[in-house]
């Protein structure tokens, strides 16, 4: 694909001084690319309007037309040329994060506690960011940072002594363990001995008692085997479960190399780091000796460094843990890491249902996979209603019902706090994942009932394609693979959704409107464009996680 944007700002930079790369932006109306030029005002000592009006008889580019319009130099691309340059692009070529690094960090489950809709931004976020990276050729290292270290299992054990069994534990898994942690809760907030006795066993796990570790292993293995169960249905990867656990024995090391730099004090017999005034200190220690989740943290930061020699360092996790990532950041920007500006909290808004919070502790509790089963149920009466005779219609619904949920999560901004309506995730009609589905599944119908030979695109005439609706299919396509670039440096895989809601709104206007199976060169050139859209459907839904059936 031709980089009109750069050939824009290389004809337009002496025009317009200051002007850099992303000022030059796509437009939905009036042009293809414009610049705005209100931010040259100050420096020129003119009007938008004026400066834009000098610029455009002073441009010229070729297979362009420059105007001024209202403060915006609009630069409008002539029809044929780009229709052919689109679509002989090859789709998913642009790879500008070859040779780098980026560890992702999501989802990090917590051991003895179920997979709840709370998890669910985290993962999918964290999940697509995984593909969106490895879709611009970065090497991307998936981590699952298992939550399992601390008094509360201690808890659990002392629970499971008093209350549980084998056989209900074999029998409910996952299901009894959260039972245990709620009334352990419950009951150590009106028995003190209790506590005392979590922290007696989560002693005997640090110091390696059989028993102990034993136990904390098999309740390790039932929350692992539960989550990789939804992980299957959400396309979820992972490359290490490495989770608290393993870095606990490499504190010490942390705090061996913040000594060295005279970063760590002591504050009421806890080992601290100051952070200066506009932040509380770090605190690496307590003074009964146990580390805290930074210190394990900041040893998670430098094995992953050391190991993956990393670009960038996402970390996937609800804004309301911004200070700690703040003070994670700072300390090793204090103790001179080069690389702690390559690190990156990577936040997102809350999730309730019907506006209730979820909160394990207390045992409200929505499990994730319990909303999958309820949106596969109703995609399975949706389209036996619309679709009775459709071949695989349980894994068709799966697809669908599973894709509902991601879609939905993925689809505003991520710092949007989000209330979920499964009535709105499964509407086919709407800005939805369904919706996209559904115009994959019409491509793919449409081919099909033409017995079109895929990959024909060198061989089409475009002229036959730029009428207005034609048109904008192709410059929606056009730079797709720019799109994905932009979800990747951004952290915000909405913006890939969002273009696929774009291209079906554009594709279903133009299957109104064109008669696809017209005959002659019009009919070659209007499938091998449904073709192109078909195939960046798929690949644009495969990167938010969703399948993309070939019959709906």
């Amino acid at each position: 694909m031709n980089d009109y944007k750069t050939l824009i700002y290389n004809a337009a930079k002496t025009a317009l001084p200051s002007l850099e790369l992303s000022d030059v932006t796509a437009a939905d109306a009036f042009c293809d690319y414009c610049v705005p030029c209100f931010k040259f005002a100050k420096l020129l000592r003119k009007s938008p309007a004026v400066i834009a009006t000098e610029a455009a008889t002073a441009i010229r580019v070729d297979g362009m037309t420059v105007e001024a319009l209202n403060g915006y130099l609009n630069f409008t691309i002539d029809r044929l040329a780009f229709a052919q340059n689109a679509m002989s692009n090859a789709l998913g070529a642009h790879k500008p994060l070859a040779g780098k690094t980026v560890c992702i960090d999501y989802s990090s489950v917590n051991i003895a506690k179920p997979f709840h809709i709370g998890h669910l931004m985290t993962t999918v976020i964290g999940g697509a960011l995984y593909k969106i990276f490895k879709a611009v050729g970065a090497n991307v290292v998936g981590i699952n940072h298992l939550g399992d270290w601390g008094t509360q299992f201690g808890g659990l054990i002392s629970a499971f002594k008093r209350w549980g069994s084998d056989e209900r534990l074999s029998e409910r898994g996952l299901d009894e363990l959260l039972d245990l942690y709620v009334r352990y809760h419950n009951e150590s907030e009106k028995d003190e001995a209790l506590a005392a006795e979590a922290r007696e066993w989560s002693k005997k796990i640090e110091s390696g008692d059989a028993y102990a570790v034993g136990l904390f292993e098999k309740f390790k293995a039932i929350t692992l085997e539960q989550a990789k169960k939804v992980y299957k249905r959400l396309n979820i990867e992972f490359d290490s479960y490495l989770g608290e656990s393993f870095y606990v024995n490499k504190v010490a090391d942390v705090e061996k190399r913040l000594n060295g730099k005279s970063l760590l004090a002591t504050s009421e017999g806890a080992e601290v780091v100051a952070l200066g005034d506009d932040m509380p200190p770090a605190i690496i220690r307590r003074s009964d000796g146990a580390s805290l989740y930074i210190a394990r943290d900041l040893a998670a930061a430098y094995y992953r460094h050391e190991n993956y020699n990393f670009d960038k360092c996402l970390y996937v996790v609800a804004s309301h843990q911004a200070l700690h990532f703040k003070q994670l950041f700072k300390v090793l920007e204090l103790m001179g890491e080069p690389w702690a500006g390559d690190m990156v909290h990577v936040s997102y808004g809350m999730v309730s249902v019907e506006g209730i919070s979820l909160s394990t502790r207390r045992g409200n509790v929505l499990y994730l996979s319990d909303v999958l089963d309820a949106a596969v149920e109703k995609a399975t009466a949706i389209i036996a209603e619309r679709n009775p005779s459709l071949k695989d219609r349980n894994g068709v619904a799966e697809s669908v019902g599973v894709g509902a949920v991601v879609f939905d999560a993925l689809y505003d901004g991520r710092l949007k706090d989000k209330n979920f309506s499964l009535a709105d995730a499964l509407n086919f009609d709407g800005e939805t994942g369904p919706y996209v589905q559904y115009t994959h599944a019409r491509c793919r119908s449409v081919l099909a009932k033409a017995g079109y030979s895929s990959g024909a695109t060198d061989k089409i005439d475009c002229a036959q394609l730029l009428d207005d609706e034609a048109y904008e299919v192709i410059k929606l396509l056009a730079d797709f693979d720019e799109t994905v670039y932009s979800a990747a440096v951004k952290y915000e895989p909405s913006i890939v959704s969002r273009r696929l809601v774009k291209i079906c709104q554009a594709f279903n206007r133009f299957y109104n409107a064109d008669r696809i199976m017209c005959g002659g060169d019009a009919e070659k050139a209007r499938l091998a464009l449904t073709e192109r859209v078909a195939d960046t459907l798929k690949y644009g839904l495969g990167l938010v996680l969703l399948d993309a059936p070939e019959r709906m």
